[in-house]
C-alpha cells in the first residue's frame, strides 16, 4: 500500500490525517449470475425452439459419462470460486423448467450441468471499488476500549460499467488509527425474498444466504429500474426512538433513466429495497438526516446539480424540491455542488460534506456547519477545499475527481473515507475541533 506523499503531508493542515491504506477493485471477484443466450432469427430451428431448448437438448443428450466428466471439469474450475456452488447450479436449472418440460425425469448431474450453461461470471468490481460510505457496526462485540468497529460499503464497477453494491469492515481506535478487516475471494448475490408492487416501481426484499461474511455479500441489480446500476449509497445510521436502524439512498440507473430509492437493514443480512416518489427523487444525491428533526423525516437533496435543498417528509418516501440553503460561491464549486452523504451530528452543529467542481471538471470536498435546531441555517463553510485532486490522486479512470459518500464520528474523530478518480478508496481522519475551527475563523 502507498505511503501518503510528502507533498500531500505538507499541503494538509494539522487536523488532517491522510491513511496509507488504499482498497483498490480486484478483478479476481466475480458473482455466479444468470445467463441467457440471446434469441435472433438466425438462432431459431426450423421448429422456431429457442436457443435455450436447443441448448438444453444437446445437454440431455450427452451420454452419462461425458455428463459426469463435464460437470467435474466445470466444479473444479468453479466450485471453489463460489459459495455453495453446487446449491446454484440447481437453483438455476430450476428456473429452466419450462425448457426441460419436454424431457423425462433428470438425474441430479444432469440438471447441475444445465444450470452451468445458464450461468456465467461477472467480475463485479473490476473497473472500479470507489464511493464509499461508513456506518457504526452493528456488532461492537470483542473491539478494544475507545474503539469503534465500522462497516464500509463501496460502489464496485464492472463489465459494462454496471455498479453494485459491496461491504467492508474495519475498526478505527480512540487515537483515530484505522485498521481494515480481510476481505473476501468469494461474493454472492442476495436471495430475493419477495416482491411488491410500490407506488414508483416494486418494493424488494432480499436475503442473504446465511454464514456468509460482510466482504461475500454484494447487492448487484434487482430490478429493472437498476439493471444499469445500484449507484453511490448514502448509508445512515438512523436513531428511531433508541431503536438502531440502517438506510441508504442510491440511484437505481436502468441505463436510459435514474430515480433515487430507499435501502433499509438492521444487520445488513436482509434488506429492502423501496424507490422513493416525488419531485426530488427524479435525480440522484439525496441523504437522509440520522434523526428525525421536528417530528419529521429530513433529507439533503441535489436535484438541479447546483444547490442543496433541505426537505422534509411525513413518511419517509415521498421527497418534493424543498428549500434551498447552499448555492456555489467559490470557484472550487462554480461547476457544480452536491451533497457527500448524510449530515454528521457535531452535538452542536450538523456538519454536512459536499463536494464541488471547478475549472478542468476538477472535484474537491468541502464542509458546511448546519445550525442544529435549524438545519436551514448555514453557521460556516469551507472558503477552501478539504480534499482536492492533486498530485497521486488525480490519475485513474476519471481524472481529477475526489468524493465520498458519507463520513462516521467517532469521538473526535471523523472518519472519511474518499473515492480518487472513480478508481479506488482511500481514508483519512479529521480531528473535529480543529475542523470546526478553520470554518468559523
Amino acid at each position: 500500500m502507498p505511503d501518503v506523499s510528502p507533498a500531500e503531508a505538507e499541503r494538509d493542515p494539522p487536523w488532517f490525517i491522510r491513511h496509507n491504506c488504499v482498497l483498490r477493485p480486484d478483478p479476481a471477484r466475480a458473482l455466479a449470475l444468470r445467463f441467457r443466450p440471446a434469441v435472433e432469427p438466425r438462432d431459431l430451428n426450423p421448429l422456431d425452439r429457442p436457443r435455450v431448448n436447443n441448448i438444453v437438448d444437446r445437454v440431455v443428450a450427452l451420454p452419462p459419462d461425458t455428463v459426469e466428466r463435464e460437470l467435474a471439469s466445470v466444479m473444479a474450475d468453479f466450485g471453489q470460486r463460489h459459495a455453495d456452488f453446487p446449491e446454484r447450479l440447481d437453483i438455476r436449472a430450476a428456473e429452466m423448467d419450462t425448457a426441460l418440460e419436454p424431457h423425462a425425469t433428470l438425474s441430479v448431474s444432469q440438471r447441475r450441468l444445465v444450470g452451468a450453461y445458464f450461468l456465467h461470471e461477472y467480475s463485479f468490481e473490476a473497473a472500479a471499488l470507489f464511493n464509499p460510505s461508513v456506518v457504526p457496526h452493528p456488532d461492537q462485540s470483542g473491539v478494544p476500549d475507545g474503539a469503534l468497529r465500522f462497516i464500509l460499503s463501496l460502489r464496485g464497477v464492472g463489465e459494462g460499467h454496471i455498479s453494485s453494491l459491496t461491504f467492508r469492515s474495519g475498526v478505527i481506535g480512540a487515537d483515530g488509527g484505522i485498521v481494515l478487516d480481510p476481505g473476501a475471494a468469494r461474493a454472492r448475490a442476495p436471495r430475493v425474498l419477495g416482491r411488491t408492487p410500490a407506488p414508483h416501481g416494486e418494493e424488494i426484499d432480499a436475503l442473504f444466504q446465511p454464514g456468509l461474511t460482510l466482504p461475500e455479500r454484494v447487492l448487484f441489480p434487482i430490478t429493472e429500474a437498476q439493471s444499469n446500476g445500484i449507484e453511490d449509497a448514502r448509508f445512515v445510521a438512523f436513531d428511531d426512538a433508541g431503536k438502531r436502524r440502517y438506510f441508504a439512498t442510491y440511484t437505481a440507473y436502468s441505463g436510459r433513466s435514474i430515480r433515487s430509492e430507499l435501502l433499509e437493514t438492521s444487520d445488513f443480512e436482509l434488506f429492502r429495497l423501496t424507490p422513493l416518489n416525488g419531485t426530488a427523487a427524479r435525480n440522484k444525491g439525496m441523504a437522509l438526516f440520522p434523526r428525525t428533526i421536528g417530528g419529521r423525516y429530513a433529507m439533503i437533496g441535489w436535484h438541479d446539480n447546483e444547490n442543496l435543498h433541505l426537505i422534509y417528509s411525513d413518511d419517509l418516501y415521498s421527497w418534493d424540491d424543498g428549500q434551498t440553503i447552499v448555492h456555489p460561491r467559490y470557484p472550487w464549486e462554480f461547476v457544480q455542488l452536491g451533497n457527500c452523504g448524510s449530515p454528521v451530528d457535531l452535538g452542536d452543529y450538523w456538519l454536512l460534506l459536499t463536494h464541488g467542481v471547478g475549472a478542468m471538471r476538477r472535484y474537491a470536498i468541502g464542509a458546511v456547519l448546519l445550525d442544529k435546531d435549524d438545519p436551514s441555517r448555514v453557521v460556516a463553510r469551507s472558503r477552501v477545499p478539504l480534499i482536492q485532486a492533486a498530485g497521486a490522486d488525480r490519475a485513474g479512470y476519471v481524472p481529477n475527481v475526489v468524493y465520498t459518500c458519507g463520513a462516521m464520528r467517532h469521538g473526535r474523530w471523523l472518519l472519511l473515507p474518499y473515492a480518487v478518480a472513480d478508481t479506488y478508496t482511500r481514508f483519512a481522519t479529521i480531528d473535529i475541533a480543529g475542523l470546526i475551527e478553520t470554518l468559523l475563523a
